[in-house]
């Protein structure tokens, strides 16, 4: 059986706290992790609708409600 199989079986609270320590040990080595090319250019793109106007930033709670009315 594969480790995402025996992941799938776990209680809810199991696969929530597997959650966390596999993300606090990849976030460890974030600095090892190279961002491609184009993620870049998309973020001085969004910089500048956000610069001109043309973009509004939301707080995080406020996107979240957005998003889940999608």
């Amino acid at each position: 059986m594969s480790v995402q199989e025996l992941a799938m079986r776990l209680p809810r609270v199991e696969k929530l706290r597997l959650m966390e320590a596999l993300w606090d040990d990849l976030s460890q080595e974030a600095a090892e992790v190279e961002s491609p090319t184009w993620h870049e250019t998309v973020l001085k793109e969004t910089a500048a609708r956000v610069a001109s106007g043309e973009e509004l930033a939301l707080d995080w709670d406020t996107a979240k409600r957005h998003l889940r009315r999608l």
